[in-house]
């Protein structure tokens, strides 16, 4: 597999401000935590930076990593392409304008946070926002990982954090190894 990194045509597109532009409209388009369908849009299908592929084990590398997964995200990408200052500008795209926007609507906020109608309000934004990162991720699963053992590790990710309430530090400590073991089994198979 050719990656999209290693592609001189790709490589040329990716410039910094292409970096900043393409990180700040996830960030605005998925402003409130539906970040994960906007970046995925973005770097896989509009831009075409990256394969299915390529950005699903990216952002697994990335959810590994300590601090914030789409932080990582953009440093990661923003690295691939254009190194230390492609990773900067990344960030900034991901970062910058959000966090302003964010400052002024929480000041804001908080001057009308008791009004019911604003509290049904981003009841139905937080509903929507979550169906959005549902359908990204099936949309990942589906379309990336068909096998039959990837499946099975989302069944059990799935269920040891929905159904068993077990802690998200404790599934992934748990499967983490043991999905990385049989991705290895399988790729010596090969």
């Amino acid at each position: 597999m050719v990656l999209a990194a290693e592609q001189p045509d790709i490589v040329a597109r990716v410039t910094l401000s292409a970096l900043f532009a393409g990180f700040l409209k996830a960030a605005l388009c998925g402003f409130g935590g539906a970040l994960l369908p906007w970046a995925r849009r973005v770097i896989v299908e509009e831009r075409r930076w990256m394969s299915e592929a390529e950005f699903a084990d990216t952002l697994s590398l990335c959810q590994f990593l300590p601090g914030v997964n789409f932080a990582n995200l953009a440093v990661c990408v923003g690295s691939k392409f254009r190194g230390p200052l492609g990773a900067v500008a990344a960030f900034l795209g991901l970062t910058l304008t959000p966090m302003t926007i964010a400052v002024v609507i929480g000041a804001g906020y908080l001057q009308v946070a008791h009004f019911a109608v604003v509290q049904r309000v981003l009841g139905g934004i937080s509903g929507a926002a979550a169906g959005l990162v549902i359908a990204a991720a099936f949309r990942m699963l589906t379309s990336q990982h068909r096998h039959p053992v990837a499946l099975l590790f989302a069944a059990l990710a799935f269920s040891g954090i929905v159904l068993a309430h077990l802690p998200l530090t404790l599934v992934v400590a748990g499967l983490a190894p043991l999905s990385i073991g049989a991705s290895w089994l399988r790729w010596r198979a090969r």
